[in-house]
């Protein structure tokens, strides 16, 4: 085993390559770099700011691809551009079998989760994105929803964003803006009562029927969400 002299300012900079080495990495950026943006352009719009799990493999590969070519004496520039070249492809492939087949679609992509119904939040919804409420309720805040009351429905897309779609007419609701604080516990039998995890209305005393949770605050009225 080769004994590391510690501070070796030889070793550090420069490593065992001749210094000459540093104008083939320069040279080397120069070759990839256009490469790689060339074919980013081939992959178009999509792939790159709606990034499914597939596509998010695919990009460490590119990463890994790239990066190893740019300064790694043992890795041939041809093999490199190869190795890019065949990752691109293979996201090609996978746009075009989205584009084309719904089926495909689910499979890569995924579907639409309903996370809200009827201003309570689906708790089979958020286990199959194993995401918990208050990652929710920071999704619809980000969204301007104040209110609980506000939102008819509301899903999980595969992107990761909320779509909301709210009442023509909200009625009270789980008031979700910070500071938690004003969310005042209520009795369960108070009228106005509602779930503090889940805003579900209505329940009785003891734990929630829809999510467990034995929290109950004051629904506020909610302002109709634009």
């Amino acid at each position: 085993m080769d004994i590391i002299t510690p501070f070796d300012w030889q070793r550090v900079f420069l490593g065992d390559a001749p210094p000459l080495y540093l104008l083939e990495i320069v040279f080397r950026i120069a070759v990839i770099w256009p490469w790689t943006m060339l074919l980013l352009r081939w992959i178009g719009g999509r792939s790159i700011s709606q990034l499914s799990l597939v596509e998010f493999l695919l990009v460490i590969a590119l990463g890994s691809a790239v990066g190893d070519s740019l300064f790694v004496p043992d890795v041939p520039l041809l093999h490199a551009m190869l190795a890019i070249f065949v990752v691109i492809s293979i996201d090609k492939v996978i746009d075009l079998a989205i584009r084309r087949y719904a089926a495909a679609k689910r499979v890569i992509d995924g579907q639409p989760i309903e996370v809200i119904r009827d201003r309570t939040i689906v708790t089979a919804g958020l286990t199959a994105q194993e995401i918990c409420s208050l990652e929710l309720m920071e999704l619809l805040r980000l969204k301007g929803v104040e209110n609980l009351g506000s939102v008819r429905r509301a899903y999980l897309e595969p992107s990761g964003q909320v779509s909301v779609f709210g009442f023509e007419s909200p009625p009270r609701g789980l008031p979700i803006v910070p500071p938690v604080e004003h969310q005042s516990e209520a009795d369960p039998e108070t009228p106005g009562a509602c779930c503090g995890n889940c805003g579900s209305v209505g329940e009785p005393a003891g734990s929630c029927g829809n999510c467990g949770s034995s929290l109950r605050v004051h629904a506020e009225q909610a302002p109709r969400y634009e």
